[in-house]
């Protein structure tokens, strides 16, 4: 198969795996309504949603890219520093470079580089375990942190198919017979160091952005699982006690008998290797999370910041490294540097893009985009399917709005944003309207406004999808 052909196949792909929001949740309501007495409206039209690459498009030119976005560039809402790489998707050809070599505020582009070293890692299918065994005492348990940030408590949980605590509560009341569990015990040793980084904004955990990273926690240390993108999700002071509590509430233990600990050494496999006499160590329950590509999708899509650093540590484990922000940010730049990518472009402090002492090159950004569009490393190439599309998910969802021209856009700009204050990046990839790939990145560090400056950065991308740029 040809390189152009591969990249045909994986925007087509894309799109099959995109649930359009809004009025779908609607029809497809589990619960029966009156027959209405007023005539159904028609369905409207539907947009069109990442709209195939052709493999006969023609090629923008470097003169004619640069005619057409060259004045927007310039656009006083993006601020003094403004940098940008522009590659043609099919031969990798640079299209348009303004310092694209410059190590910029990325913000939460970084999860770019964070969804790419993890696939390649640990590969889409890996799964996170949390585990419980047996403690050294009669009728303590221990939950072991796994690292896996989605764990839900019930079926209410913020991730759908994600591990569920009530799941494994049930397999350790099996496991133990008639033996009564009378303390919780959790271990969240895998994790180690600071459980926050350097450069992050004293009120990011306040602000419901983030929360402590540790190797224990429910639906992202989230207090209530809802996402906010707006407002932030209110987090636990204590992730991993907080997760011990509610484990302990579904086997009937009192709060006040969860403390931390180390497990015993482990004894058995799987819930049918129960402890006799309750042997310390021996395993009495284990549940899974969803595959890595799915949890991949969801911290691009939401632009998760707690699913970022814990993906970040996996990176750091699959090397045999010390999985904290430091061994992560390490691993990560060794990745790179075994896929063939100028980790010297990445000085990472974190993996989410909330420490601002993070720097990365534009150049850098597109060339992630392009490996992972090449087809060279089936792993990385699905990071495509987590990316928000223009105007219809995700971070995107109600972007590429206003000022109406940049609704051109919609459906056909797929790309992770990032955003701090006076920090407003974008990076992804676009069909032009002769169905040529284009991989983009935009990162402007020095912004005004916030709400402008996505409207000029928007422009940019839109600009792309309507010149023919010949």
């Amino acid at each position: 198969m040809s390189g152009l052909s591969v990249l045909v196949l994986l925007v087509v792909l894309a799109a099959v795996f995109v649930a359009r929001p809004g009025p779908v949740e609607g029809w497809l309501a589990a619960d029966p309504t009156k027959p209405s007495t007023t005539a159904p409206t028609p369905d409207p039209a539907p947009t069109p949603v990442l709209a195939a690459a052709a493999a006969d498009a023609s090629a923008p030119s470097a003169e004619g890219v640069k005619a057409a976005i060259g004045p927007l560039v310039s656009a006083p809402a993006l601020g003094s520093r403004v940098n940008i790489s522009v590659v043609d998707g099919a031969t990798g050809d640079s299209l348009y470079e303004k310092n694209a070599d410059i190590m910029t505020t990325p913000a939460s582009t970084t999860k770019l580089l964070t969804a790419t070293t993890v696939l390649a890692a640990r590969g889409p299918a890996y799964r996170l375990d949390t585990r419980v065994v047996a403690g050294a005492a009669p009728g303590e348990v221990v939950l072991i942190g796994g690292g896996d940030p989605t764990l839900a408590i019930d079926g209410e949980g913020q991730f759908p198919g994600a591990a569920r605590l009530d799941k494994l509560a049930d397999q350790v009341k099996k496991a133990l017979g008639e033996q009564k569990p009378t303390k919780v015990t959790i271990d969240t040793s895998l994790f180690t160091g600071p459980e926050t980084a350097t450069g992050w904004d004293g009120d990011v955990i306040g602000g419901g952005q983030v929360s402590r990273i540790q190797s224990l926690m429910t639906n992202a240390g989230r207090i209530t699982p809802v996402h906010n993108e707006v407002g932030g999700d209110p987090r636990f002071t204590d992730p991993a006690l907080s997760a011990g509590k509610a484990f302990a509430k579904l086997l009937d233990v009192p709060a006040a008998a969860v403390k931390r600990g180390k497990a015993p050494a482990t004894t058995g496999s799987g819930a049918s290797a129960a402890p006799a006499a309750g042997s310390p160590g021996a395993q009495l329950g284990v549940v899974q999370s969803p595959p890595l590509v799915h949890v991949v999708d969801w911290m691009l899509t939401q632009s998760d910041n707690v699913i970022a650093e814990t993906m970040a540590r996996q990176v750091a484990l699959a090397a045999g490294k010390e999985a904290s922000f430091e061994g992560g940010a390490e691993a990560m730049r060794a990745k790179l540097d075994e896929l063939g990518l100028p980790s010297d472009e990445a000085n990472l402090y974190d993996a989410s893009g909330l420490s601002r002492h993070n720097g990365i090159s534009p150049k850098l950004l597109t060339d992630v985009l392009q490996l992972a569009a090449s087809g060279k490393n089936p792993q990385v190439s699905s990071l495509f399917g987590g990316l928000p599309v223009a105007g219809w998910s995700g971070t995107l969802r109600t972007r590429f709005v206003t000022p109406e021209p940049n609704q051109a856009g919609q459906g056909i700009v797929r790309a992770k944003t990032g955003s701090l204050t006076g920090v407003n990046t974008i990076s992804g990839e676009l069909v032009t309207k002769d169905g040529r790939l284009l991989l983009f990145a935009v990162m402007a560090d020095a912004t005004g406004e916030s709400g402008a400056a996505r409207q000029a950065l928007d422009k940019i991308a839109t600009k792309l999808v309507s010149c023919g740029c010949q």
